[in-house]
């Protein structure tokens, strides 16, 4: 076997995955003294979209409040700390799928499905700005840095996962 095929093709064991991952982690906060998080960038990106239509998101409770304590999607989008790594994320996922050839575009099996995806996709957003962000930020930047929140999300969370998979294979799948 190639070692094209080792790293790309075939699947890594879980463990070197959360090694790697745990180590990016602590990199990302020695370079950045930021805490990984994924959706706080898509609410500046929101806030930046609403504020070019005209709106004045910079004077809304939720951020003026302790958690969100700077605006700074509106003042400067491109070179923001989200920005950035969402943007990276992006393009590594994209680069890992292609060079594993595994991209492909899928057909929506029906309606049902669709509907379902974006009722799932609105509650997983609103409930990330609920409980301080996804996974990442809400649990895999939390317990490293021993916040309890993220030890009561990861309850949450394998309870929900639990709960879920078992609606997804009675009803849809």
């Amino acid at each position: 076997m190639s070692l094209y095929n080792k790293i790309f093709k075939k699947p890594w064991p879980y463990w070197v995955g959360g090694i790697i991952l745990g180590i990016l982690n602590v990199v990302l906060l020695w370079i950045t003294g930021k805490a990984w998080k994924i959706t706080t960038g898509f609410v500046y990106w929101g806030a930046y979209i609403l504020e070019k239509i005209g709106f004045n998101p910079s004077s809304w409770y939720y951020f003026n409040s302790a958690y969100i304590t700077e605006l700074d999607a509106s003042s400067n989008f491109i070179n923001n700390y989200y920005t950035v790594i969402n943007i990276a994320i992006i393009l590594g996922a994209l680069i890992s799928v292609l060079l594993a050839k595994e991209f492909k575009i899928k057909k929506i099996k029906n309606k049902k499905q669709l509907i379902v995806g974006l009722i799932g996709g609105f509650l997983m957003g609103y409930g990330s700005r609920l409980s301080f962000g996804c996974n990442i930020g809400a649990y895999f930047s939390a317990i490293p840095s021993f916040s309890v929140h993220g030890w009561v999300f990861a309850i949450a969370m394998f309870i929900g996962a639990y709960i879920g998979s078992k609606i997804l294979y009675k009803y849809i799948l």
